[in-house]
């Protein structure tokens, strides 16, 4: 009998060593294991490693550089290009490792590298705290936070990276760390809008804030009511609090209770406004959108952490996603919006228009976070079932971009975007800071293992 090619011999290792699972093309699971939400991806990796510490995604770093294999890092598998996977290199799967472990003294939650938004605002909850997460709850924390991480709480408790303490770090060369502001502070900064391109973030540490109380208004009205909505809602947030956010959607109805049952299928305009306080205080804020003829209202308190799982979108239809971050939402970028809103598909697809501003804008400005100081974004969501649909989907989302485009301030936040090419990368990260992140780069993966990310090449 022939000995075992090296790649066997260390495949038959690794299985050996992992504490977690080891999945390849010829496991049982194999192709449940490779599906993430979007389903316009469809890659094949040789190895799936499940780990379920750190020193198994140790273990799998070292795996991969010793067969010299590229190197894929899923955390919830939430990225709109597919980046948690790759075709016949090695997945690092982190979904084995969801701990959240909240410190209320300290006002501090450690988050483990698997874990999703859901599992941290629920054990937040109890303690009346929150950070800011993502707009649904099925997001991996750790890819939201290192990507910038925007969410219904940024105005008031600033970026998901703003309230970032600590990573613990796996690098290229298989070495663990943990950055702080005290230790290895230029790698910690690189982490703040970098994304994954400097190694495994097996656990971050967040800041958490008090959030006793959280309610929300949503309305919905006929899409002619449009242009009124949103310049309505426009004066409602540039006059309110930062404890206000949400935005302003045109969406297909969906069989939901608060969908009248005739207006299920049908486009709809509808108007969120999120809440950081209590429905009194909303109520009073919101009267100018509740004037407003509307054919759907839910103004209600509720907790943080239910209302994070009331919009999430399903796994297992086709994503492609964009953003423009704005000047501004003058009369005539109104207009526009609502024009490319009328003939958005109809379906699962989204046409979204939300503030920034409230801690954003006043956060730490030495951070790779070049759209910090845009007050308004418009995000087109591209959601469907059938592949027929592809070219239609994208080419309206590519559409909303190209009409926004004169109100473009040229920056972007990464994670609202797919594969867009380098210069986007660029707009995410900020030209000046560009060199500096290649200079990390360069120190903690040289030889860009890491680069299934917007990626930033070793200078």
């Amino acid at each position: 009998m022939a000995p075992p090619s090296k790649a066997g011999q260390a495949l038959a290792e690794l299985r050996d060593d992992l504490a977690g699972q080891v999945i390849t093309p010829d496991d049982p699971g194999y192709d449940e294991a490779r599906t993430v939400f979007n389903s316009m991806i469809d890659r094949r990796p040789a190895v799936i490693a499940r780990c379920a510490s750190e020193a198994d995604v140790v273990t799998a770093v070292r795996f991969a550089r010793g067969l010299d294999l590229p190197v894929a890092v899923r955390g919830g598998g939430h990225s709109v290009a597919g980046m948690s996977l790759n075709d016949g290199g090695v997945v690092v799967d982190m979904r084995g490792m969801q701990e959240v472990t909240v410190h209320p003294g300290a006002k501090a939650v450690r988050v483990g590298g698997g874990a999703l938004m859901g599992a941290l605002d629920r054990a937040c909850q109890p303690y009346g705290l929150a950070t800011t997460g993502g707009r649904v709850s099925t997001t991996g924390v750790t890819g939201f936070t290192l990507g910038g991480g925007s969410g219904w709480l940024d105005r008031k408790f600033g970026l998901a990276v703003d309230n970032l303490l600590g990573v613990d770090l796996v690098t290229a060369d298989g070495s663990t760390l943990t950055a702080t502001a005290e230790d290895s502070p230029e790698l910690f900064w690189a982490l703040h809008g970098g994304g994954g391109n400097f190694g495994v973030a097996t656990s971050i540490t967040l800041r958490l804030h008090e959030l006793p109380e959280f309610a929300i208004c949503l309305l919905l009205y006929p899409p002619e009511a449009g242009p009124e909505v949103l310049r309505t809602y426009r004066e409602v947030i540039e006059g309110g609090p930062a404890e206000a956010s949400g935005g302003v959607i045109y969406l297909t109805g969906p069989p939901e209770p608060f969908v009248p049952e005739h207006l299920v299928g049908t486009r709809l305009v509808g108007s969120l406004l999120t809440y950081a306080g209590g429905e009194e205080a909303l109520r009073k804020l919101a009267a100018p959108l509740l004037a407003l003829p509307h054919v759907s209202e839910v103004l209600t308190a509720l907790p943080y952490a239910d209302f994070q799982c009331m919009l999430d979108d399903p796994p297992g239809l086709r994503n492609y996603w964009s953003a423009e971050y704005l000047t501004g939402l003058p009369d005539e970028l109104v207009a526009v919006y609502c024009a490319l809103g009328d003939v958005m598909p109809v379906g699962g697809t989204q046409h979204a228009v939300f503030p920034l501003g409230g801690a954003i804008a006043q956060g730490p400005p030495e951070f790779p976070v070049p759209y910090r100081d845009s007050p308004w974004a418009v995000h087109p969501f591209g959601i469907w079932e059938d592949p027929a649909e592809d070219a239609r989907a994208v080419s309206w989302v590519k559409d909303v971009r190209s009409h926004v485009q004169p109100w473009s301030t040229g920056a972007v936040y990464l994670n609202f975007t797919g594969d867009e090419g380098p210069e986007r990368v660029t707009a995410g990260l900020g030209a000046e800071n560009l060199a500096r992140l290649a200079a990390v780069k360069r120190a903690y993966d040289p030889d860009n293992v890491f680069r299934f990310n917007h990626n930033i090449r070793p200078a």
